[in-house]
């Protein structure tokens, strides 16, 4: 018994150093945000500032528009997020639950575009926005980011752990697919749907070297692209950088803080099929 606990306690301690690790670079930018410009570059570093201030923050919302810049990331990631969730889900309802000519073909045609790595088409996906009209805007933003395989797959695969008879027994009572999927399937693939939800919120609001692209005004950047807009070509101010950095992570934390138990059974659930 001891043995065991000396384990467990072994495995948090090992557990705890990776997360430190981990967290360094973000606790790390946390410290600089709030120390004095002759502290960030001292020999030797400071892990601590000796001297807080908040002019780096002050500064890093005068040089840029960080509120219009983090509303646009918002808008963005909002219509990318529930596009996913509900084309997604849509897609995946039809690949369980319908029986139609080419279907597995058709999947893994779908699955086959997670090995396309998407660096590949960016000419291709900006030529078609250019042409369309979409540069500058929220849908040219979101545009490419608007289906996902991996999505389609997970619900899928969250759907093909309902018995068929939950299916038989709902048509029977008179229970079309319009009705079967908005009351019956939507409703229990609540936990799933948050977390393909959140993360899309979240991978999209990281995203950079796309609304960098189709965007050429300064009104419709994100704020990923707003934070390098507050380096200095004549210096090297990290200051406002890293407070510009913190100010961008805090919307996800905060997300991710209220949202963990429903990721956590989201990715629980479909692990195991009766």
């Amino acid at each position: 018994m001891k043995r065991k606990q000396l384990n467990d306690y072994f495995i948090q301690i090992i557990c705890i150093i990776v997360a430190l690790i981990i967290l360094f670079p973000i606790l790390y930018a946390i410290s600089v945000s709030f120390m004095e410009a002759e502290d960030i570059l001292s020999n030797p570093p400071n892990l601590l500032p000796n001297t807080v201030t908040f002019e780096n923050y002050i500064t890093a919302f005068m040089r840029t528009d960080l509120i219009r810049y983090m509303f646009n990331s918002f808008v963005v990631a909002l219509i990318v997020s529930i596009s996913r969730v509900i084309i997604g889900m849509m897609a995946a309802f039809g690949f369980s639950f319908f029986e139609f000519r080419f279907k597995k073909v058709l999947f893994m045609l779908t699955m086959t575009t997670l090995m396309i790595p998407p660096d590949v088409l960016i000419g291709s996906n900006f030529q078609t926005i250019s042409k369309l009209g979409l540069v500058n805007t929220y849908l040219g933003m979101s545009s490419i980011f608007l289906v996902s395989a991996a999505n389609i797959f997970l619900f899928r695969q969250n759907f093909l752990t309902f018995s068929k008879s939950l299916r038989e027994a709902a048509a029977i009572d008179g229970c079309g697919n319009i009705k079967f999927f908005t009351q019956v399937l939507i409703p229990i693939t609540k936990p799933i749907s948050v977390t393909i939800f959140i993360s899309s919120f979240v991978n999209m609001w990281n995203q950079y070297v796309w609304p960098m692209l189709v965007t050429n005004q300064n009104e419709m950047r994100t704020i990923q692209v707003g934070i390098t807009m507050l380096k200095d070509r004549e210096s090297s101010i990290f200051g406002p950088v890293m407070a510009g950095a913190v100010i961008a992570l805090i919307p996800t934390v905060i997300i991710f803080i209220l949202f963990q138990r429903k990721i956590v059974s989201g990715m629980m659930s479909g692990a195991v099929k009766e």
